[in-house]
């Protein structure tokens, strides 16, 4: 297996990731054993990190994280858009020497793959965001923190320490409360604004719905909200003690940013100028990007990268795939503006067919929640360090050298021939 003496590994300008495998194969000859299988392929039987997450979850937890909009086709389109697409390996190419980094926003990292921004932690784990965040530094992946996140924002830029970070806006209605969130991610050190566009509130999810499932008025993971100073002012305007009536705060926090009232593009002009005035002009971005128009529209506003997602199928039901999506938008304006994606990635292949469509970086989302629901910090690091080793290794074996030379032509591309029939995947 990968040799831990190989000569090349000092040379390389990256961790030789792929050694992970060899860690995990060496494990039975000290008495251990690896932490637990990252599998999530579904052809016969559900996948089984996403089996043992369910063990280890509440209801409630379980059905947050796995419901999806409707009857959850456009969570199914994802991963059909993934399948109509094939890798071309090269062989004999050396890659000893492979670099998996790339960079976005000024920051170098490990490799295209980075943190997708969840709420609430807490319901998965009792350290919330935390070990999220710290793992994201250790591993130098860019980590992004959801405004509906049940941790506050200094807190969560202390766990992640000097890694780089991203902050996602949930955007409420009240202009002093959205000032007071993004002055505090900008001195906490947040170096890029991502305005989530696609959820003004919750797509119709049937398991949520049926069981009352919404933490936030149950009194959980507000903690963002509650520790804001004009929040905080807010609360005492409408006469509510938080610790005395944590249901109705939690409340009161949600629905400030999942409101319920739609934002248009009106308002994006004083968005990007107050989080750039504030931040001394880093980057601005909106998430949530599934046409060309409105990716055109994005460039003509002045952001400085979309993030092409449908929200992984939870928003919009019945909805194109994100991966077909991005193929028409970079083809628009791949030229013009940073391309980041999102929905449906399971493994190292979806991330390098992302990028060979045109896409600079990929973000992951319901990986590291499975890890973090069954082991936390532990849980966390495996899931991630496993996809960067899944990476690397594809790379290795596939015949690329460097993020540069993912292009479109390292990828077969069949037509979409999706099935016209409802299908179920539990992906």
């Amino acid at each position: 297996m990968s040799d831990p003496q190989n000569p090349n590994i000092e040379k390389r300008s990256t961790l030789q990731w792929s050694l992970y495998q060899r860690e995990n194969f060496w494990k039975p000859n000290t008495g251990e054993v690896p932490p637990f299988n990252t599998d999530l392929t579904i052809i016969q039987e559900p996948g089984k990190l996403e089996e043992l997450a369910k063990e280890k979850l509440t209801q409630g937890g379980w059905f947050y994280a796995s419901s999806n909009a409707g009857q959850s086709y456009t969570h199914l389109a994802n991963r059909q858009a993934f399948f109509r697409h094939r890798i071309i390996p090269r062989q004999l190419v050396d890659t000893n020497l492979r670099d998996t980094t790339t960079t976005i926003f000024g920051h170098k990292v490990s490799a295209p793959i980075g943190f997708a921004p969840i709420g609430i932690n807490k319901i998965y784990h009792p350290l919330g965001e935390l070990p999220v965040a710290a793992v994201a530094k250790e591993l130098n992946l860019p980590y992004c923190l959801s405004t509906a996140g049940s941790t506050p924002i200094e807190a969560v830029a202390e766990a992640n320490g000097a890694g780089p970070r991203f902050y996602q806006l949930y955007m409420p209605h009240d202009d002093e409360l959205t000032i007071s969130l993004l002055e505090r991610a900008h001195k906490s050190g947040f170096t890029a604004c991502i305005l989530t566009s696609d959820t003004w509130q919750l797509g119709w999810r049937h398991d949520d719905v049926a069981t009352g499932n919404y933490a936030f008025y149950r009194g959980i993971g507000a903690d963002l909200g509650l520790s804001d100073p004009v929040f905080q002012k807010r609360l005492a305007e409408q006469g509510i003690d938080p610790k005395k009536d944590p249901r109705r705060a939690g409340a009161f926090w949600i629905d400030n940013v999942w409101h319920g009232r739609a934002h248009s593009w009106d308002r994006m002009p004083w968005l990007i100028e107050t989080w750039k005035r504030i931040s001394g002009g880093k980057p601005f971005c909106i998430k949530g990007i599934q046409s060309v128009e409105d990716a055109k529209k994005c460039v003509e506003i002045g952001c400085d990268g979309i993030v092409v997602s449908n929200h992984a199928g939870r928003q919009v039901d019945g909805a194109i795939a994100s991966l077909d999506a991005l193929e028409k938008i970079v083809e628009a304006v791949g030229d013009k503006t940073y391309i980041m994606y999102d929905s449906g990635i399971r493994g190292a292949a979806d991330v390098f067919k992302a990028v060979a469509l045109g896409a600079k970086f990929v973000f992951v989302g319901r990986l590291w929640i499975w890890g973090l629901s069954i082991m936390g910090e532990p849980g966390v690091r495996h899931v991630m360090k496993s996809l960067l080793a899944d990476f690397d290794i594809l790379m290795h074996v596939g015949g690329f050298q460097n993020i540069g030379q993912i292009q479109k032509d390292a990828i077969e591309s069949y037509p979409k021939g999706y099935a016209m029939i409802a299908e179920r995947s539990k992906l």
